[in-house]
């Protein structure tokens, strides 16, 4: 049984191979229907247990398709319908229900301590489907994406991330160490990363190239990356981040000093691309949403130990 919660757990090899079998799994796909079974039914008779305390849109459609896909099943939970942390009922004891009655648990949260608290009692794979620090399901699938469409390792390419520091961009940091990528962040200058995840590159002998001008981090850039810079539940001045993101806007102007990258977004958007560059011929988000099935698929094998 394994977990997977964070790209830095992992090693490096298990997330190639991870990407390396969801290459072949969509590859296969390409004349079957949308809930045809893959070949073999790996996970035939398992269920995921999935459970949203935050709202989701393309990992909850995503991680259904990916069990269904795969022969097994899945039930959703809403966190408010349980007794989770509160009426009486224990966090340790939610984890071990949720282990007698499911096979896998995907964990959507609001807190990084209940997925510490969840890992100690709970007897099946945990996966983080996003929590306040992490996002790791999505970049593996985002690296996915960018080797598809480039063809070429991501380790020969330049990502440029313009925006927020949030979960996605701490688990791209981690990622580029990884896979051993060039990575300028592009961002304003009290919005920089936090410093336990840059001193945990230091620690990995590595430097963040951290940019407040977005045409300097930009330039000759191959991907160019976004998130939404003001998230629903962000307890902010909306007004006044807004206003400290307005040069990061990201337009065709812009993206003229990477002429040959391509935009990447993991949604939803906010004000931070313009209309053009999302809608245009170098964006692939809704390519890089749909890969977000394969990538899952081949995640649920490696937490069943039936990756091949």
């Amino acid at each position: 049984m394994k977990h997977f919660i964070n790209l830095k757990d992992i090693e490096a090899k298990d997330l190639k191979k991870i990407l390396k079998d969801a290459k072949k799994r969509k590859s296969k796909r390409k004349k079957l229907n949308t809930l045809d079974l893959d070949k073999g039914a790996p996970l035939r008779g398992k269920i995921l247990i999935q459970m949203f305390e935050k709202p989701s849109l393309r990992t909850r459609l995503s991680f259904y398709l990916a069990i269904r896909q795969l022969g097994g099943g899945t039930i959703t939970l809403r966190s408010n319908e349980l007794h989770i942390g509160r009426g009486g009922e224990s966090l340790a004891d939610t984890a071990k229900i949720l282990s007698t009655y499911g096979d896998g648990f995907m964990l959507r949260t609001d807190s990084d301590k209940k997925i510490s608290e969840f890992v100690k009692h709970i007897k099946i794979p945990l996966i983080n489907g996003l929590s306040p620090s992490s996002h790791p399901t999505q970049v593996l699938s985002d690296i996915f994406t960018i080797e598809e469409i480039k063809k070429k390792p991501i380790s020969k390419l330049n990502i440029c991330w313009i925006g927020d520091s949030n979960n996605v961009l701490n688990s791209l940091i981690v990622a580029s160490i990884k896979f051993s990528f060039k990575l300028n962040i592009a961002c304003p200058k009290n919005y920089k990363p936090k410093k336990s995840v840059i001193n945990w590159v230091k620690k990995n002998k590595k430097i963040l190239n951290i940019f407040n001008d977005p045409k300097k981090a930009v330039r000759n850039a191959d991907v160019v990356f976004s998130d939404k810079v003001i998230s629903l539940n962000d307890k902010v001045n909306i007004k006044k981040k807004t206003k400290d993101f307005k040069k990061f806007y990201i337009d065709t102007n812009l993206l003229k000093l990477a002429p040959k990258s391509i935009f990447l977004h993991c949604l939803p958007r906010g004000n931070e691309v313009s209309e053009k560059v999302f809608q245009g011929k170098r964006s692939h988000v809704w390519t890089q949403a749909l890969n977000r099935v394969h990538v899952q698929k081949s995640i649920l094998l490696y937490c069943f130990d039936k990756l091949r």
